[in-house]
């Protein structure tokens, strides 16, 4: 493996050392990656709580917002939590269509609205009620309240849940790429350029830094092309991450559901005469156990409390979003150019830099590495004087994560647009234990990014990943192998 010449290493020594350093920059490589991770675990973590503090306190405000309806809170907080329940789930990762969730927690509460209103004699049967809840969308009872509500909270939690998924999947494509194991060519080069100025009585002088690039270069030709996905999906999240703070913000959208909610009602107690006719209409007249015409049982109140257009969140939840907001895109885009910064990272620990560069190991002797330094990427390696590489054969695990990016990207950019995104059921796996991703106690500080040494490891969540459907993976890649 080393060049010929004068040296103090045997064949057999030869081979040991090139698997010591094959190990030792695996091992660097699985470091940068778990420091990687750890920083897509403080992002996870970090936007989490803020996410389900929000959450939590919107809930709290319920009785505050909904007891002066009076009957119609007391007797169906069950149906308020049912909502916000489902809400956490989804977000969670739960398999819920949060248009149907939406629309089914108005046809409750209308029903249970109009069940209140009606007067003690008059008999209302399931099939009665359920005709009454089918009035929502034509009769519109809850005036403009359902619709503009339903898309301003979908839009929220689409983009809240779309975002924390694709911290997972970044963590887990990072904790998968930096475990593929350094090819026999690599093994060959990297021997040359660690070990064989050791052999050669030259254990002192450290490569020359352009050495070092191309070595590292083809070694890690198939990571680096993961750089136009990655950055692809780093920017869709920053882009995600400041629609946070798009009017209407995620702060005031979560923490207004209970005033939304009580405008609502309070609307249709207002117009309760007006639709109760209307529903006689069209679904006829209940029956009752008495004598006597159907006629409205007055139960509308009167309140002073807080509506959603009054509503507007303390200066203080403002500046918070705003910071969540700025850090978030701020340490992913630190996060960019990762895949092609590694090698670079790698060499700054083995080659020598600065002035030294005429007295540095060139792959022969100690002297100045002449040849030119190689682009990122498997294409760009067909020419790289260190490591023998066939560029038509591409590793498909690397492929196949490269896939994963691109799929994430576009759930992203469809909760961008406010569509709601297809993830499959994730809802044990999203809560930390998936991907690598952790919280709590469970999780170790979040060190420099590029911190190799051993003493600054950090360990990750529990190995069960975030699962995307197998089918849906493999399809593209057939695809892709077919093209190829």
């Amino acid at each position: 493996m080393c060049p010929q010449g004068p040296t103090c290493c045997t064949s057999a020594t030869e081979e040991n050392l090139a698997n010591v350093s094959t190990r030792e920059t695996e091992a660097l490589i699985r470091e940068a990656g778990r420091s990687l991770q750890a920083s897509f675990n403080s992002l996870y973590r970090g936007f989490d709580i803020y996410f389900t503090e929000l959450h939590s306190r919107s809930e709290r405000s319920l009785q505050e917002a909904l007891s002066p309806l009076g009957d119609l809170y007391s007797k169906n907080t069950h149906l308020y939590g049912d909502l916000y329940g489902d809400l956490r789930r989804y977000y969670r990762g739960s398999a819920l269509n949060l248009d149907e969730t939406l629309t089914d927690f108005w046809s409750r509460l209308l029903e249970r609205s109009f069940k209140a209103s009606a007067p003690p004699h008059v008999v209302l049967s399931e099939d009665y009620l359920e005709c009454v809840a089918k009035q929502q969308e034509t009769l519109r009872p809850f005036g403009d309240v359902p619709r503009d509500m339903k898309a301003k909270v979908i839009r929220a939690f689409v983009t809240a849940r779309s975002f924390v998924q694709g911290l997972v999947i970044s963590a887990d494509v990072a904790k998968k790429v930096s475990q593929v194991p350094l090819s026999a060519e690599c093994t060959r080069s990297l021997m040359k350029l660690v070990y064989c100025p050791h052999c050669r009585g030259l254990a002192s002088v450290k490569p020359c830094s352009n050495y070092c690039s191309n070595v590292m270069k083809g070694c890690l030709a198939n990571q680096a092309d993961l750089d136009p996905e990655w950055q692809h999906l780093i920017d869709t999240m920053i882009q995600v991450a400041s629609s946070f703070s798009t009017d209407p913000s995620l702060d005031v959208v979560l923490s207004s559901i209970p005033a939304r909610i009580h405008e609502a009602v309070h609307y249709l107690q207002e117009n309760m005469d007006a639709f109760t006719a209307k529903v006689y209409q069209t679904c006829g007249a209940p029956g009752e156990a008495g004598t006597g015409s159907p006629a409205l049982h007055e139960q509308k109140r009167k309140s002073g409390s807080l509506t959603a257009s009054e509503y507007k969140p303390s200066p203080t939840a403002g500046l918070r979003l705003e910071m969540q907001v700025s850090d978030l895109s701020s340490k992913l885009r630190e996060m960019r150019h990762y895949w092609i910064q590694l090698p670079i990272a790698l060499c700054s620990k083995l080659a020598t830099g600065g002035a030294a560069q005429d007295k540095c190991w060139n792959g022969i002797t100690k002297a100045r590495y002449l040849p030119e330094v190689m682009g990122d990427g498997l294409a760009n390696q067909i020419n790289n004087p260190e490591v023998e590489l066939d560029i038509t054969k591409p590793d498909m695990t690397i492929r196949q994560q490269i896939m994963q990016l691109k799929i994430m990207s576009n759930k992203l950019k469809n909760a961008l647009e406010g569509n709601d995104v297809d993830f499959q059921d994730a809802s044990d796996d999203i809560s930390g234990s998936g991907s690598g991703m952790c919280l709590g106690s469970h999780c170790a500080r979040r060190p420099d990014l590029y911190a190799f040494r051993p003493d600054n490891r950090v360990t990750g969540g529990a190995a069960r990943h975030t699962r995307l459907g197998s089918a849906f993976v493999l399809l593209p890649l057939l695809v892709l192998l077919l093209q190829r």
